[in-house]
């Protein structure tokens, strides 16, 4: 893999005018850090002048992948990493164990489980999931259109 994030792999278009920018935060993987990797998120797509709307369906995306990684796996800990690279916002969860399979959409479900990655689906462009290696655990992204702020016109994330 050429140098880079270990999240994410270098195989995007860094031509000369592409501007790209990555954060990287590792939490606890507790339920309690959720609502820290929300916090986190929306600080970040702040200074990043992210569009009120794109930062919304963002943090909703971080919150779900983040709470799949805390809920279905043996980790200590999980890491997110935001890359903005022109027009694309990649958002990608690491967590330390999964079960096998990865992670499945459930089109029905009756119970308050099971509709995150519905949630994940419909708010992004794409998303998908692979092993991390060895013994590191799955990353699961999801990519976003990555709407700045208008001048003056939208409010801040």
């Amino acid at each position: 893999m050429a140098p880079g994030s270990a999240l994410i792999p270098r195989l995007m278009d860094l031509s000369p005018g592409t501007e790209t920018l990555r954060y990287c935060f590792a939490l606890p993987a507790h339920p309690e850090s959720v609502a820290g990797a929300r916090e986190l998120t929306r600080a970040r797509l702040d200074a990043w002048e992210l569009g009120h709307d794109s930062c919304d369906a963002a943090v909703l995306v971080v919150s779900e992948l983040v709470t799949n990684a805390v809920v279905h796996t043996a980790s200590t800990r999980v890491v997110c990493e935001l890359s903005r690279l022109g027009r694309r916002l990649r958002i990608a969860v690491q967590d330390q164990g999964h079960q096998p399979g990865g992670p499945r959409l459930r089109r029905t479900s009756d119970d308050e489980h099971g509709r995150g990655l519905l949630l994940v689906d419909a708010m992004s462009s794409a998303w998908g999931s692979h092993d991390a290696g060895a013994a590191c655990g799955r990353i699961v992204w999801a990519e976003l259109p990555y709407d700045a702020e208008l001048s003056g016109t939208e409010q801040p994330c």
